[in-house]
């Protein structure tokens, strides 16, 4: 089972930015995925961003609610990731999880979903005020 501890997160104006961290560990070999989810009030669980690597090759996915102002990348030789989330305005404010798949088969054929991951971080509040 893959474990995920996340940093980040926290309160911004509109305009502002923040950033996320997830470090995983547990992967038994090179190729997996990773990715953002948040989850807002009275909502369901929502794709943000996401990637998979076949060893050599990052491939990114973005919703389009957030393409252009976030940006997932993958940290050199770790199993980590980071979303640097710029323009935040008041409908990115949700609780923003970490996800992990280690079945890179599986999750890279439909890699915002939900159902695509198996292994969940304990979520960190993102909050952008107007």
């Amino acid at each position: 089972q893959v474990q995920l501890v996340e940093s980040g997160g926290g309160s911004v104006q509109a305009g502002g930015s923040l950033r996320l961290s997830c470090a995983a560990s547990g992967f038994t070999h090179s190729s997996y995925c990773m990715g953002v989810f948040r989850q807002a009030p009275g909502k369901e669980r929502e794709g943000v961003a996401s990637f998979w690597n076949d060893g050599d090759t990052t491939y990114t996915y973005y919703a389009d609610a957030v393409k252009g102002r976030f940006t997932i990348a993958q940290d050199n030789g770790k199993t980590t990731l980071s979303l640097q989330m710029d323009s935040l305005n008041p409908e990115d404010t949700a609780m923003y999880y970490c996800a992990a798949e280690a079945r890179y088969w599986v999750c890279r054929l439909q890699p915002l979903r939900v159902p695509s991951y198996s292994s969940w971080g304990q979520g960190t509040q993102v909050t952008v005020s107007s």
